[in-house]
């Protein structure tokens, strides 16, 4: 497979008459007037009157889509239903975002639909941004005010259980789809309601497709693959949007399928395919503040699940001391990431995040506990020209004095940018053969000869 069909693997849509509507209905590319919003809300709310929509997810999708396109060509039709001039295009798409407004997200149904779109970003009402192949931009999409947008962000909190209000204006989220959703909403929001959605791929990337996309080379990749199968502890680190999450789907697909994996996230997100897999969230607190169920209350239960592997989607607080005590207790091939800029960096993070803990340790002490839980730190970073790239993979070979000392194995050298805007560079290995290599012998876990040879 070469980039370009790749490109179109991850453009197409499962279904090619979605594709196909995609096509015509991409109000991202449209304009839209204020008398065409305004438009589309009065028919919202006639066919709120007409229709009890708490009744609507009873009835099947197909026949509930032409219930609502036969209400809305009625209303259309009554004399005393005042209506903008439609041609038959642009009366076909009103029928397809009204179904969007009752059954979907309204006017974000499009970008949902797109599969190049990997974030959305509703700064306002008026304003919505995406994300496509680590770019973004502007779109022409726009809700009709600030009841509009909250409308469909208490349609996507509800449905998991949250809530969103003055006294709780944050709130973490996710579609049925695993896409993660943060809102924040006034007083803390001073422009209005702010919408985030990070989507991810129903058909989650392999290691072929990050070679493919010249995110990592064979020989990094095969190395991955390795050091997943001999069960080396595993920290991913890097910056926002930089890849860590896909990385860390990638590299869960090589864990063996007889082994039982507990994964803990904020907002769950990962998208595992083994069949042993026991998939744990946190809980915000309720009205009166109790009931919250913290990472590191996950941690600390699912070390009594007889977990093989445990996987953090990313430790943020004083959950990072359980997950290095579970790496140094048994559960080795542990993954995790971090938000941090460099592997230096990142292993800084940890051993802030076990201080919040509150244990007071010295810091020698902790960067020991780190030290000896910690195998590997695989740093992933976009680039200026939206590609994401593993930059290094470094291992931790243990302790000099009171720092902790780190070999680099795998790096990406970037040696400038052309014309167009494109990084250039090249991976590079190091000349090191790593110690934990002597664990791929121990394990039968065969390894290219020349894999570390300097390049």
């Amino acid at each position: 497979m070469d980039l370009q069909e790749l490109l179109t693997k991850l453009e197409s849509s499962s279904d090619t008459a979605d594709t196909a509507k995609q096509a015509v209905f991409n109000v991202a590319d449209i304009d839209v007037s204020d008398e065409y919003v305004d438009l589309k809300s009065d028919i919202h709310d006639r066919l709120a009157k007409i229709i009890d929509l708490s009744l609507l997810e009873d009835i099947e999708e197909d026949r509930l889509r032409r219930e609502i396109n036969k209400a809305t060509e009625s209303i259309l039709a009554d004399k005393t239903f005042v209506s903008m001039p439609l041609n038959a295009m642009e009366r076909t798409r009103l029928l397809k975002e009204i179904e969007d407004e009752v059954l979907g997200l309204g006017p974000l149904e499009s970008l949902m639909q797109d599969s190049s779109v990997s974030d959305i970003l509703v700064n306002s009402y008026k304003s919505v941004y995406v994300e496509r192949y680590g770019k973004i931009e502007k779109t022409r999409v726009r809700f009709k005010d600030d009841a509009h947008l909250m409308r469909i962000i208490e349609k996507i909190v509800s449905a998991v259980g949250r809530r969103i209000d003055e006294i709780s204006p944050m709130v973490d989220a996710r579609l049925e789809d695993g896409s993660r959703v943060n809102v924040i909403i006034p007083p803390l929001a001073l422009d209005g309601p702010c919408l985030s959605i990070r989507r991810f791929s129903v058909d989650p990337l392999t290691l072929k497709d990050l070679e493919v996309l010249k995110t990592i080379t064979p020989g990094l990749g095969e190395l991955l693959k390795s050091i997943v199968k001999a069960r080396l502890n595993i920290l991913i680190s890097g910056g926002t949007g930089s890849g860590k999450t896909t990385l860390l789907n990638v590299m869960s697909q090589f864990i063996s399928p007889a082994e039982r994996i507990v994964t803990i996230e904020d907002s769950a997100e990962l998208q595992l395919k083994q069949d042993h897999v026991v998939r744990l969230e946190t809980r915000p607190p309720n009205l009166e503040g109790k009931g919250q169920i913290t990472q590191r209350n996950l941690v600390r239960n699912c070390l009594r699940m007889r977990p093989d592997r445990i996987i953090v989607g990313e430790v943020r607080g004083s959950e990072a001391v359980d997950m290095l005590q579970a790496m140094n207790t048994g559960h080795d091939g542990s993954l995790t990431t971090v938000h941090a800029n460099t592997p230096v960096d990142a292993l800084m993070r940890v051993e802030t995040m076990v201080n919040m803990a509150g244990f007071n340790l010295p810091s020698d002490y902790i960067k020991k506990f780190i030290s000896s839980a910690i195998d590997v730190v695989v740093q992933a970073e976009r680039l200026v020209d939206g590609s994401r790239k593993i930059v290094s993979l470094q291992e931790i070979t243990g302790m000099e004095g009171n720092v902790i000392t780190m070999q680099e194995i795998f790096s990406f050298e970037q040696s400038g940018v052309d014309k167009d805007g494109v990084v250039s560079g090249r991976f590079r290995t190091h000349g090191i053969r790593p110690k934990f290599f002597d664990r791929f012998i121990k394990m039968g876990i065969p390894v290219t000869d020349n894999l570390f040879d300097m390049d």
